[in-house]
């Protein structure tokens, strides 16, 4: 297997999806020639055409509406928005249409949508170009929301996310894009949605985490190591649903939980995991849980990001506090 970086396997997942099936299309802010603004649909206009890969104008709310007309036209629109943040602008295509119209229409009718974009902080982004905001978008019904870790599983789980007949909010970690690379199997594949995975196997306490927070946490468990602390980091992958099997497992398996997430604190993933777990798994815990998360702020101007950041030294002295608990 080739090492590749996140962005080139996601560029490839596109590829092969317009390869596989003439009407899955590609449309957003500066897609076409210019490839978007981080390049992931570099070269793919000139390969499939005008009217497969295109240009949208600057406006979210309308690659909404458009992805919701063509999907019941029986096209697979995969729109992608600038910048995680813009969700903003289009969320009422999102959450009031595209996530209801299974249930609108008593299971006749589906919109088979990815919508890709890229979140996080760490690459000194403007203001309203960071947030992390999936805490916001699992509370919808009817919509799935995918965080791959690394590159292998970007391409897997894009090419999923595209064959699944159900809207999907596909977030790309944007400090992972050219920073991380990994093995990616060739060819045309796929990686199973709503399956969390173990990214490194432990004894002591389970590190619960997903997205751009998963090399984070597998930097840590290394340090931890020499400590003498045997750390399993599982990748929730898709976060919602969650992999609450898998979930268990990990708690069953070690009793000691630490969740990470790059989001703020109140209302997130890490603490629907920690419910979750609270509600099915407690007795199997050891120690109460804890949490890594940034701060209840907005996310900051560039100047202040390394302070605002979650680290990995952040995530070794919680498990060591864990750990230590008695």
């Amino acid at each position: 297997m080739a090492k590749k970086t996140y962005i080139a396997a996601i560029t490839e997942a596109l590829d092969l999806a317009l390869e596989k099936d003439e009407n899955t299309l590609i449309f957003g802010e500066d897609v076409g020639q210019n490839g978007g603004v981080f390049r992931a649909t570099d070269g793919l206009q000139a390969k499939y055409g005008e009217d497969r890969v295109f240009n949208t104008p600057l406006a979210e709310s309308g690659i909404g509406g458009l992805a919701i007309g063509l999907a019941t036209q029986g096209y697979k629109p995969i729109m992608e928005i600038q910048f995680g943040t813009f969700i903003y602008e289009v969320f009422d295509s999102i959450a009031g249409q595209m996530s209801r119209t299974r249930y609108r229409f008593n299971n006749t009718r589906h919109n088979a949508i990815v919508m890709r974009t890229p979140y996080g902080i760490g690459t000194k982004t403007p203001e309203m170009h960071a947030d992390t905001i999936e805490g916001l978008l699992s509370q919808i019904p009817g919509l799935r929301v995918v965080m791959p870790s690394n590159p292998a599983d970007a391409k897997g789980l894009l090419l999923a996310s595209i064959e699944n007949n159900d809207p999907v909010m596909f977030l790309e970690n944007l400090h992972l894009y050219r920073s991380l690379k990994g093995e990616v199997p060739e060819g045309y594949y796929t990686t199973p949605l709503d399956k969390a995975a173990v990214a490194k196997e432990g004894t002591d306490v389970s590190i619960i985490t997903y997205g751009g927070t998963v090399p984070l946490a597998l930097k840590a468990a290394e340090e931890l190591e020499k400590d003498g602390i045997s750390a399993e980091v599982l990748d929730l992958r898709t976060v919602a649903p969650l992999d609450i099997e898998a979930i268990g497992a990990t708690v069953k398996k070690t009793g000691r939980v630490v969740i990470v997430q790059e989001a703020q604190r109140t209302a997130g993933i890490g603490a629907n995991v920690m419910a979750e777990i609270a509600e099915r798994f407690v007795l199997d815990l050891q120690a109460p849980i804890g949490r890594v998360a940034g701060p209840d702020s907005i996310f900051p101007f560039s100047s202040a990001e390394n302070d605002w950041l979650v680290k990995d030294t952040d995530i070794v002295n919680k498990v060591k506090e864990v750990v230590n608990y008695d």
